[in-house]
């Protein structure tokens, strides 16, 4: 009997309208466009606006766009997974949610946060289940409304995240293509580095947290590029070395959008060069766990079916890892 594996067989993603300029971030905080460009790649990111919207707006965009497409129809998902780390609540489940407006009604659906690596760790998940025989048609969802937990006073993170989401379908296969290998780590060490201080149930929100602004993003710089410098690219380029991938194997490498040094020395540390890596860092800036799908989303006509292709991401936690998957089909 084949081996059954995981195969990506459509993508989509979504974003929000609005943008934000670093030009505009020049009049909220005390920064340039030159000191970000320098230190991130950032150009630009988009923000979503509106009452009562959070990151399920993004799943669902990123969702239904990925069943139109593929000519899927919701009754046929039978599971869908959420990576992110701004929930539109604490419960239900975003995935619920997305799940809900989606029409998806005969599926299990949960969220999953591992910070940034977080669609690692759910794509992972998912295409255990689809090797499993278990599961037809799975959907992987990466989306963060990263504006709700920016502090627009604090020049160090406000310049880095943006809101935007993307989405996988994954179903099985014996040929071989699909997901191929992963390699997922853990420091809980490093939450000291990156955290959301306040909120959870370590510690509840009061009227003195939300005064010290203690419900945003909470990162101390250099540490955490420290640790993703080394680790991201040290991961990624031992997935290649277990594989026995060469340099010119590799048709792509899908990067975690986090900090442009950082993608610059992943793909050094995997020998491969600039035209093989999937960047939009520029336009996008660092939706968390809507960067990977996005990227994949944005190169996707650019594709080809057995096409060897690295995802890589490092997240708070830490946590850190790297996909190897061939890609399962020609542009449509």
């Amino acid at each position: 009997m084949n081996k059954i594996r995981a195969a990506i067989t459509g993508v989509h993603g979504w974003v929000p309208e609005d943008v934000l300029t670093n030009a505009e971030l020049e009049k909220m905080v005390d920064t340039t466009d030159e000191w970000i460009m320098t230190r991130t790649g950032i150009k630009e990111r988009h923000i979503l606006k509106g009452e009562g919207k959070g990151t399920s707006v993004l799943g669902v965009g990123a969702v239904k766009g990925l069943l139109e497409k593929t000519g899927t129809s919701p009754d046929e998902i039978d599971m869908l997974i959420c990576a992110t780390v701004t929930p539109d609540m604490q419960f239900p489940a975003t995935a619920n949610i997305i799940s809900h407006h989606c029409g998806i009604k005969n599926a299990f659906s949960f969220d999953m946060n591992a910070a940034c690596s977080g669609f690692l760790y759910a794509l992972v998940t998912a295409s255990k289940f689809v090797e499993s025989g278990t599961h037809k048609k799975v959907i992987v969802v990466g989306a963060d409304k990263m504006s709700s937990i920016v502090d627009y006073q604090d020049r160090a993170t406000c310049v880095i995240f943006g809101d935007g989401g993307g989405a996988f379908l994954l179903e099985p296969t014996t040929e071989e293509c699909g997901i191929m290998d992963s390699m997922m780590h853990t420091d809980g060490s490093g939450m000291i580095h990156l955290h959301q201080k306040a909120g959870g149930s370590a510690k509840p929100p009061t009227h003195d947290t939300i005064d010290a602004r203690e419900h945003y993003i909470y990162q101390e710089g250099q540490a955490v590029f420290k640790f993703a410098v080394t680790n991201m690219a040290d991961v990624a380029a031992a997935i290649m070395e277990k594989n026995q991938l060469k340099p010119e194997d590799i048709a792509w490498l899908v990067p975690h959008q986090a900090n442009m040094r950082i993608i610059e020395a992943t793909a050094r540390r995997m020998g491969i060069q600039k035209d093989q890596v999937m960047i939009n860092i520029e336009r996008f800036g660092n939706t968390t766990n809507g960067t990977l799908p996005l990227c994949v989303w944005e190169w996707e006509n650019q594709l080809r079916k057995g096409d060897n292709i690295v995802l890589a991401a490092f997240g708070g936690g830490f946590t850190w890892g790297s996909i190897w998957l061939k890609w399962a089909y020609d542009p449509k």
